[in-house]
């Protein structure tokens, strides 16, 4: 059977950003069959809800892998599997995106009920806003913005607010040290959503797993150098083959 892996977008702006991703993943290995499948649209914040619907739509037995939100998913969905999960890959996915005492590599609390407020009144402006903070540190930040929001969807405004509200809440800790399959977990140097420092912890927090820093790289790394950053995932994938 060929290899499978199965991407899971961000928050908001679709499945764009992983398209130069995975078709560079593609051109590495002819082999890999790599599927994006987009985020649920459910007016519900509730973590379960997203997992049944991501469960039922993607085939087990393959790689799971995702960007930011997409990431944190794909981690719980493969603790979720188990050994039904071949091996687990998140891009610029923080444990806990929100900063809390256990976890204080984060974004501020202030900060995202800021956002979360931005969005209720005006979710176009809060996705520019979510865009641009994508895109902080990268070499064009201004241009990689722009890429980023034209791509995204029309997504309902309660749709919008439910996966704001499930990013809020989601902790991933649980689910990464208990899903036992290899694991990649890449992150942005110069990141403007999810403190470089949050590599170190989850390096500290997890026995046995590759996490990779991308120096002066944004939170939409992928998108920056998706040639890089399918070399680096596709390195991985063919160690987890050899052993």
């Amino acid at each position: 059977m060929r290899d499978r892996l199965i991407l899971l977008p961000g928050w908001g702006l679709g499945v764009s950003p992983l398209e130069p991703l995975a078709a560079a993943l593609r051109g590495l290995d002819e082999h890999l069959q790599v599927d994006i499948e987009p985020l649920p649209e459910l007016d519900s914040s509730d973590l379960n809800d997203w997992l049944d619907e991501l469960d039922e739509r993607i085939p087990e037995d393959a790689w799971l892998g995702g960007w930011s939100l997409g990431g944190m998913l794909a981690s719980e969905l493969a603790a979720l599997r188990g050994e039904h999960c071949c091996g687990l890959l998140t891009l610029a996915s923080n444990p806990s995106f929100v900063a809390h005492e256990q976890w204080p590599s984060a974004m501020p609390g202030e900060t995202f009920d800021a956002f979360l407020a931005g969005c209720s009144a005006d979710p176009r402006t809060t996705l520019k806003r979510f865009s641009l903070l994508c895109a902080q540190g990268a070499q064009d930040a201004r241009g990689l913005s722009r890429l980023l929001l034209g791509g995204a969807p029309n997504t309902s405004p309660a749709a919008l607010m439910a996966g704001l509200e499930l990013l809020a809440q989601i902790d991933t800790r649980d689910a990464l040290q208990a899903f036992r399959g290899p694991q990649l977990h890449l992150f942005g140097g110069a990141d403007g959503l999810v403190p470089a420092e949050a590599a170190g912890e989850l390096f500290a927090l997890l026995a046995d797993v590759e996490v990779g820093l991308i120096e002066q790289a944004s939170h939409a790394f992928l998108l920056e150098d998706p040639h890089g950053v399918a070399g680096a995932i596709q390195a991985f994938l063919s160690e987890c083959g050899d052993d």
